[in-house]
């Protein structure tokens, strides 16, 4: 019996992906047990972490996708982080309840701010009153903040989302996850190892500098892996979802806008969706849609045009929502699925020259939908680096601008998820250094995740 437990979220990686190029993942399977995991409903990363963690499906976790329409505030939110969003028990609730002592450390997993754990670290930057966005992380207990921060340098935010996202932001994670387990020793360890997220949206799963990027997060997992055998820890790695190529993006509120569903404000010439005022709008979510419809008189006319847009397989309505686990008010009352080759925008303007500012730029809290072209310098754009520099020497000079870098062509996105993968072996997968008697083709299923996590901390 082991002295505790490792999870690693190796984001995108799949059972397909396993092999030569990832010696030390193949190692930890032949000698423990690999099978695909059943794939979450919708596969985003906060429905996901959370169905993963709860065994039951947003219908009663109420995280309906990485965000929502906030009705009592009439705006929509993404990636918000208080644990508290959770309308359902966790595991590690749960096992902090039935057994006295037991230690859990959250490190990057989602909804980890005032979780129930003992150690967590989560990215939160700093918003000064002058605009600027300084890196920083939230961390429970809150001196483990500067602890890591004076031994690791700062977090290394604009590296973690953007175009110069890359391996600095998951090595920052690894080396602070490993100094809290080698200095803690939780009982239960759960580690977000982002890397795969970045190149395989930006480029496809196959392209080659995705094929670096899975042997480069390989290597980190080699040192976990090293690390916990030192410890006498177990380690499990999953999943939340496969990556798969994409070509078409598909603008839905563009098409809800030719509907005459949509409400524009202009502000400053530039023109901004007000969601309160719209008829119907949609939150874009990778390959997942929710539309919301104000009136029940809009929503046959709304469905059927939606229905007949290229690129989206199914509108998901009453029954067949709540079949999908998506019966929640936070839910859309249309929920679409993408193609498997295409992907929602949140685009909703027809002329780029009135484009809101925000749409050139990272900004991941105003878009009212996920946004993967910000991982990608726009290829239009003549010296981008010194473009860039240029922006950051006003800043510092005191200069409000924005940083402007970003394109507004959809189609440069190679990669996306959302949908259930078509094949287990393009889905997310769970591979335990710990032989268990679930193994092979057939997908380990989501309601079994919260007991396997107890049954792999028990102590004997």
């Amino acid at each position: 019996m082991t002295r505790g437990l490792v999870v690693l979220d190796a984001v995108g990686l799949t059972p397909r992906l396993i092999g030569p190029e990832t010696p030390h993942l193949q190692a930890l399977a032949e000698r423990g047990t690999m099978s695909p995991l059943e794939c979450p409903f919708p596969a985003l990363t906060m429905s996901a972490q959370t169905s993963i963690l709860t065994g039951v499906t947003p219908q009663h976790h109420g995280i309906v996708g990485n965000g929502w329409w906030f009705r009592e505030l009439a705006e929509p939110w993404l990636w918000r982080q208080p644990h508290d969003l959770i309308q359902h028990e966790d595991v590690l609730t749960r096992l902090r309840k039935e057994r006295p002592g037991f230690t859990v450390a959250k490190l990057f997993w989602w909804f980890n701010m005032y979780a129930p754990v003992d150690w967590a670290v989560t990215p939160r930057p700093m918003y000064p009153a002058d605009g600027r966005k300084v890196p920083d992380v939230h961390t429970q207990p809150g001196d483990l903040r500067d602890q890591l921060q004076s031994a690791l340098g700062p977090f290394p935010l604009f590296r973690f989302w953007g175009p110069a996202a890359d391996l600095s932001s998951t090595r920052w994670i690894a080396d602070a996850s490993m100094k809290v387990i080698a200095e803690q020793l939780p009982d239960l360890s759960l580690v977000y190892l982002p890397h795969l997220d970045y190149d395989f949206q930006r480029f496809g799963p196959d392209a080659p500098r995705s094929r670096a990027a899975l042997s480069e997060l390989d290597g980190i997992v080699g040192e976990f892996i090293a690390l916990a055998d030192r410890l006498d820890l177990g380690v499990l790695v999953l999943s939340e979802y496969g990556i798969t190529e994409v070509s078409r993006p598909v603008h839905v509120n563009r098409v809800l806008r030719d509907l005459g569903m949509l409400s524009i404000r202009m502000e400053e010439g530039r023109e901004r969706l007000d969601c309160g005022a719209s008829r119907a709008f949609a939150i874009a979510d990778h390959q997942i849609a929710h539309v919301y419809v104000r009136g029940a008189a809009d929503r046959d006319a709304v469905r059927d045009a939606l229905a007949e847009t290229p690129g989206v397989e199914r509108v998901l309505e009453g029954d067949d929502r709540a079949a999908e686990g998506l019966h929640h008010e936070r839910a859309g009352d249309l929920v679409l699925v993408a193609d498997a080759d295409a992907w929602f925008t949140y685009y909703f303007w027809s002329d780029d020259a009135v484009a809101p500012d925000y749409a050139r730029t990272v900004d991941i809290h105003r878009k009212p939908g996920y946004d993967p072209a910000e991982l990608l310098l726009d290829p239009a754009l003549p010296l981008p680096k010194l473009k860039i520099a240029r922006r950051l020497l006003a800043k510092k000079l005191g200069f409000r601008n924005t940083l402007d870098v970003i394109g507004l062509d959809a189609s440069v996105v190679k990669g996306s998820h959302g949908r259930r993968a078509d094949d287990p072996a393009d889905g997310p997968v769970l591979i335990s250094s710990t032989p268990l008697t679930h193994g092979g083709e057939a997908p380990f299923p989501l309601s079994g995740m919260p007991d396997l996590l107890a049954s792999l901390t028990a102590r004997g």
